[in-house]
């Protein structure tokens, strides 16, 4: 079963005395995990459409990008609070929001797996879905 085939997630990270917020992104440009949405994919309005099928809990979605990332199992933790839909040529994704639940951003163990942290204005040029992402995202970050 391949755990991401209608799942992402957005990595990131908040200082807790700063709010310093960043963003993790791939060496391919795309700050969806485990993979890039597909091209001409759309945010939808909450509640827009309805799912169909059985969601995944996103703590299984957590323990697949530890895996994937080589990461302890500890370092992120689900924003529960934060779910959105992407419609697709392939149907609908749901995305999640992870916290790095460290004190420092952590930029060389991201490094060392070919992820940059960034902070919202030097992700200004991502694909539109990608910013509308992001920009609901540090609302939902900087409302709780």
């Amino acid at each position: 079963m391949n755990t991401f085939k209608n799942h992402r997630l957005l990595l990131f990270y908040k200082g807790d005395i700063s709010a310093l917020t960043l963003f993790a992104q791939q060496e391919n440009g795309s700050v969806c995990f485990p993979e890039p949405l597909p091209a001409l994919s759309e945010v939808l309005e909450t509640q827009e459409s309805e799912i169909d099928e059985i969601v995944l809990h996103p703590v299984l979605l957590l323990k697949e990008i530890n895996q994937i990332l080589n990461l302890d199992n500890d370092l992120l933790k689900i924003e529960p609070t934060f779910c959105e839909q992407v419609n697709t040529s392939n149907g609908l994704i749901i995305l999640y929001l992870a916290r790095f639940t460290l004190l420092d951003p952590p930029y060389k163990l991201l490094e060392s797996r070919h992820l940059k942290l960034k902070t919202l204005t030097e992700l200004r040029r991502q694909s539109p879905v990608e910013l509308e992402l992001l920009r609901r995202a540090y609302v939902k970050v900087m409302e709780g």
